[in-house]
């Protein structure tokens, strides 16, 4: 009886590695499919997409990423991208990391009241609030031309880099809060016994701790800052203004179809995922400790 019941269980535990490999392999082949196909289709010629699209490219034909980068200004976009993402990322970490070290280690008057404003912000869409943000830039705008001859609001990188960092500040507290107070408080009495300060402490100390939590932040917002539309299309809604590469590719897109170049329109969207998959295969034995450390401590 006792061996019917152990073959039973091993058969179902075996069922179920079978359905849970099964479905890992599943979600894998429709990730990595796709993501094989553009990479193939941004090295055909333009002729051979009238064939069978799954067809393997008769050779590689790099002249569609110059095209990409010097006719369709990818590059030039790219750099905008470039310069808006690190100045955002570089405005969030001056912000969020002292904030999230006070909220988690230190207890004062107000500070159970500004832990609930940043859980609240968690449950705001920022796309849902991206008129109210453009009506006020613009009227402050308007102020601005009225007073001093000029305005500099809308349209402008910095303002935009500046937006990102605000947006994601909320999500961003909240992880690095939750994962300073995982941190042990004896290395912190320790360098005050030493005559540490506290800025010291927070930057010696606890940040090194926290690196693989820092890591995971910059991933993730390096990630949305990176691929966000709707923002930027809507700060930067002036036909001379700077673009960022979410919306150069989606006027690169609707040029290169009407014109029927699709290999320099998939040879974009290359451009556009490169940067993110580098930047993951990099970082991802840090991300995946940064995701799970905390919660081993806890």
């Amino acid at each position: 009886m006792q061996n019917t019941t152990e073959k039973s269980s091993r058969s179902a535990e075996g069922l179920y590695k079978f359905f849970i490999y099964f479905v890992l392999v599943l979600l894998a082949v429709t990730i990595i499919v796709p993501v094989a196909w553009v990479f193939m289709a941004s090295i055909k010629q333009n002729a051979e997409f009238y064939g069978n699209p799954w067809a393997l490219p008769a050779g590689f034909y790099w002249q569609n990423f110059v095209n990409a980068w010097n006719g369709a200004k990818m590059g030039e976009y790219m750099l905008n991208s470039v310069i808006v993402t690190a100045l955002a990322l570089a405005l969030l970490l001056v912000v969020a990391l002292p904030a999230a070290y006070c909220l988690s280690r230190f207890r004062f008057k107000g500070c159970k009241v500004l832990n609930t404003l940043f859980m609240a912000g968690l449950f705001i869409n920022v796309n849902y609030i991206v008129v109210p943000i453009f009506l006020m830039l613009r009227d402050s705008d308007v102020w601005l031309k009225g007073h001093f001859g000029s305005s500099f609001l809308l349209n402008n990188l910095v303002v935009l880099a500046v937006v990102y960092a605000a947006t994601a500040l909320p999500f961003t507290i909240y992880l690095l809060s939750g994962y300073f107070a995982t941190l042990p408080h004896d290395f912190e009495e320790a360098a005050y016994i030493d005559g540490a300060s506290y800025f010291s402490t927070m930057t010696r100390i606890i940040f090194p701790m926290a690196k693989p939590s820092i890591i995971t932040i910059i991933l993730f917002n390096f990630l949305s800052f990176w691929n966000e539309y709707i923002i930027s299309m809507t700060l930067m809604s002036s036909t001379k203004a700077p673009r960022t590469l979410p919306v150069g590719l989606l006027n690169l897109m609707q040029a290169q179809q009407s014109a029927a170049q699709y290999g320099t329109m998939y040879a974009g969207l290359v451009l556009v995922m490169l940067p993110t998959l580098i930047l993951y295969i990099c970082v991802q034995r840090q991300l995946t400790q940064g995701m799970t450390v905390g919660g081993l401590k806890g």
